[in-house]
Formats: C-alpha cells, structure tokens, sequence
C-alpha cells in the first residue's frame, strides 16, 4: 500500500532517549529517539491500554507503567510479559529537521 509523509515533530524537539507522544487522525502514537535514530510505534501496550508515553525509554526498550511490560521500539515485539503482543510500527523519515511519518493512502 502506497505511503505518504506527514511532519509530526521537529527533531530537536525530542531528545536522544526522551519519547513523544502525537495523536495522528484519532491514533495515539509514540516517536522515540534512540542515540539520534527516531522510531514510532503505537502508543498503548498490547496487554492493558496503557499509554507507553508514561513509561521510559532505556536503550530501545519502553516499559508500561500498568504490569512492567517492555517493547522494543524499534521492532514494536514484547521484550518483557505480560504483554506477549506486539505494537504496531510506522515508518519514520527525516526530512529538513523534521521526523516524517509514514501513514498509508489509498
């Protein structure tokens, strides 16, 4: 399915091991920075509905603060129960100092 870029956040807006969390049409998603690469996943974890955006980033790790699972940001797999879902991953690009992401067009 063809791809179209939309600017969701400046990069130096998010610093090297911070997360962001933007709302795209009505779906909460999180940018992270790990050491200057940035990756976007959904925002909720797999197990509970619970905003990673509260969680921290450590490496390329994201921990849910509801039951402790952790994904991996930059694949969306679980990396920790009870989670045993993965998050969705968006296509990230970086273009003119901005974090372009991915979303699919019809």
């Amino acid at each position: 399915m063809p791809e179209t870029y939309v600017a969701v956040a400046s990069v130096a807006e998010i610093q090297p091991g911070k997360t962001r969390r933007i709302v795209l049409d009505g779906h909460p998603v999180l940018i992270a920075n790990v050491d200057g690469s940035f990756y976007a996943v959904d925002d909720m974890c797999t197990h509970e509905d619970s905003s990673l955006s509260l969680g921290c980033l450590k490496g390329e790790l994201v921990s849910c603060t509801l039951h402790g699972s952790r994904f991996s940001v930059v694949t969306g797999r679980p990396a920790e129960e009870p989670a045993t879902g993965p998050l969705k991953t968006w296509p990230v690009h970086l273009r003119d100092g901005q974090i372009m992401l991915g979303i699919a067009t019809a």
